[in-house]
């Protein structure tokens, strides 16, 4: 039997330590993710302690992945090695996945591609719905530390990405973590609060929304809804009003964007963009606005490497000539 020719990618973000393979025309091999851990109560992780769990757990990782298929030959490696592929982009988690693929690609004598995690967001939602975007389009980046509004214009081997829009305090992400962890729920805590929403009548509290311009805050929504804790609501109401406010507070940020960024295609990626009450939100009122909008697969959306791998794979060819 041949080996398939793959491209390996690395991912260790404040969340999830990924790897994923595809091959050189972007099939999907195979992948290996796990969430790090944080105790009870906490809201996240110090850089130090989530680092210690990427070492830990990538050797594990490697080996599980090689157990579900080991008839392959990596002939290229990509990490993502930064937040955003700014200059100054830096974050320490992603120093293991670039040490771990530099040494590899060092011993193998294989190719390495860097890229930012935001980037692999991108493309892992692209990939994911088979769709090939040729010329600038609007992303919205929605995850556990991040709300932003990207321009974003594709380039040979990633993207030039732009800032057009973000939040001005906390992200979506946090403000539902927070919530989350208030009501006692584990940390990440997004879908065990969308649980809450299931099979009950929703009420909606009806929060503030904070958008100025092209700057979102959620802080005042939060603050808003603590005072609602230990009132006369119940916890699904409590939950689905905060994803309902954040539904919302994004829709008037893109359309505020809108008015000086003509775009016609929006994507929407990132861990927050499979929550299926903003998803609803976004997709109702932006289709009656002639906006085409693009939601990443769910599993593809939160903290993963297949974007990276995707990334590499345009690399590797670029690099073979074999233009994509």
């Amino acid at each position: 039997m041949t080996s398939a020719h793959v491209i390996l990618g690395l991912d260790t973000s404040n969340y999830t330590t990924s790897l994923a393979m595809l091959d050189i025309q972007g099939k999907f091999i195979n992948e290996e993710r796990k969430l790090l851990g944080v105790k009870k109560g906490a809201l996240g992780l110090r850089q130090s302690e989530a680092l210690f769990q990427h070492i830990r757990d990538l050797p594990m990782l490697s080996k599980r992945i090689n157990k579900i298929n080991s008839n392959y030959n990596i002939v290229a490696i990509a990490a993502a090695t930064r937040p955003r592929p700014i200059s100054n982009s830096y974050m320490p988690v992603f120093l293991v996945a670039q040490s771990f693929g530099e040494t590899m690609s060092n011993l193998l004598n294989i190719p390495f591609y860097s890229f930012s995690h935001q980037e692999g967001h991108i493309e892992a939602g692209l990939w994911s719905l088979n769709l090939k975007m040729n010329k600038p389009f609007l992303t919205l980046h929605i995850s556990g530390g991040t709300t932003e509004l990207l321009k974003v214009i594709p380039i040979k081997n990633g993207y030039n990405i732009e800032i057009v829009g973000k939040t001005g305090d906390i992200s979506a992400g946090q403000f539902i973590d927070r919530v989350g962890v208030k009501l006692n729920l584990p940390f990440p805590a997004g879908k065990d609060l969308e649980k809450l929403c299931e099979g009950e009548l929703k009420n909606n509290i009806d929060l503030p929304i904070a958008v100025k311009d092209t700057k979102v805050s959620f802080s005042g929504p939060e603050t808003f809804i603590y005072k609602k804790l230990y009132g006369n609501v119940t916890n699904s109401e409590i939950a689905y009003s905060v994803f309902y406010c954040i539904g919302k507070s994004l829709y008037k940020l893109i359309r505020n964007a809108l008015k000086n960024h003509h775009y016609d295609d929006i994507l929407i990626v990132g861990g927050v963009a499979s929550n299926k009450i903003i998803k609803a939100y976004l997709q109702n009122h932006l289709r009656d606005d002639g906006i085409k909008v693009y939601f990443g697969e769910s599993n593809y959306c939160s903290d993963n490497a297949v974007g990276i791998a995707a990334l590499g794979m345009k690399s590797y060819q670029y690099d073979q000539g074999d233009m994509v």
